[in-house]
């Protein structure tokens, strides 16, 4: 297939495929996902090898949050019964961490519902992170503790942070449809803070919120100019009692096509299969690993995943091994500082929600639990 010929000649000398190209992605059918998978995949083994980077979140402060992101548990105005709790001690979360750490995990995503953190809570962070390098050695720390402020990036640096993830989640012409308290604008100063600060920027998008493959194509070459070393990909998880409940509109086909395409376009960047990969990829979830390189393990912010023994089992069933910390993920020409340089200078015109509509059998809440365990209970943590 032309198309994949040449995606794949440009993912391994670092050049941007056209906009039409990654919209040829996303349009491809059934029949060629398979091509698709593989295609993807001999730009991700050009890069990363066969290794598979596993990430655990530690949720810090679980729910009560202002904004009004449509897609989140933890919103202002959600009715999902979300565990909800105020900051973790740095040893409760150091304690959390370690289960992650003991699974596999090499970094540790600290993460905390709000607008933004205040300087006292940089300082708590601080203290946080302290405590877990302190006890974990070789272990990666990135914060994502929504908007910053100016010196907020660096305090965390100080403080060992080594990476902030902050998503710009969908495109810049349709999210104000998705949140109305802050701005894509205010996402994209917040990134660009760490970048200056040195810190990894980490930085994703969420896909089946109807969002049409124009807003995809429009988010990841948003986040490619961003440049970040990592870029988490989202499936929406259509909480009951937030608003977007109701769109089950994804696909595990679909699915690896987002992905592919991301791939494509980022081609030696961490992709991050992230929260939704249960309910959306389900059985797929191994095909996925062809593509991307890193996951998340066990348990979402507060959400389950699946056990974290069966990811292990998954990955290496796979054909694929987890990365150690005696390895540099990136590779070496965007491994020299906190992140690195730019890589390098079909048809869809529906709505993805149309598509996915059209696609989707049913709506799978049965694979949507509640986190019960871990951080903020009395419960061992999944990992």
């Amino acid at each position: 297939m032309d198309l994949l010929n040449t995606l794949v000649d440009k993912g391994l000398r670092r050049e941007t495929p056209s906009r039409e190209e990654a919209l040829a992605v996303l349009a491809t059918p059934d029949d060629e996902l398979l091509d698709v998978v593989a295609a993807a995949g001999k730009v991700r083994r050009q890069w990363f090898g066969r290794r598979v980077k596993l990430n655990y979140l530690v949720n810090l402060k679980s729910g009560l949050c202002p904004e009004d992101c449509s897609y989140c548990s933890q919103r202002l105005g959600s009715k999902a019964e979300i565990l909800k709790y105020t900051w973790l001690k740095p040893d409760e979360a150091s304690q959390a961490a370690a289960a992650g750490v003991a699974g596999g995990a090499k970094r540790v995503c600290l993460v905390a519902s709000g607008r933004g953190p205040t300087d006292k809570d940089v300082e708590r962070v601080a203290a946080t992170i302290d405590a877990i390098k302190s006890q974990n050695e070789g272990v990666e720390v990135c914060a994502c503790l929504g908007l910053l402020s100016d010196g907020q990036a660096e305090r965390l640096r100080g403080a060992g942070a080594d990476a902030y993830n902050h998503n710009l989640n969908t495109s810049e012409a349709t999210y104000g449809d998705i949140t109305t308290t802050h701005t894509y604008a205010d996402r994209v100063d917040t990134v660009r803070k760490a970048h200056t600060a040195g810190l990894s920027a980490c930085s994703g998008l969420i896909a089946g919120m109807g969002e049409s493959d124009e807003d995809l194509v429009d988010v990841v070459f948003g986040l490619r100019e961003l440049d970040p070393d990592s870029v988490p990909v989202n499936f929406l998880i259509p909480f009951e009692g937030t608003p977007l409940a109701k769109e089950w509109n994804l696909t595990p086909q679909r699915c690896l096509r987002i992905l592919a395409m991301v791939r494509f376009v980022c081609p030696d960047v961490e992709v991050r299969i992230a929260g939704g990969r249960e309910v959306h990829l389900r059985t797929m979830q191994p095909l996925a690993l062809h593509i991307a390189n890193s996951i998340f393990l066990g348990d979402y912010l507060t959400s389950e995943g699946q056990a974290g023994h069966a990811d292990l089992e998954m990955i290496a069933d796979a054909g694929f091994e987890v990365e150690g910390t005696d390895r540099v993920t990136l590779p070496e020409h965007r491994a020299g500082g906190g992140c690195g340089s730019v890589c390098g200078s079909g048809e869809s015109t529906g709505t993805a929600g149309a598509t996915g509509a059209a696609e989707a059998t049913e709506a799978r809440t049965d694979l949507v639990a509640v986190r019960r365990r871990g951080a903020g209970t009395d419960l061992a943590p999944n990992a």
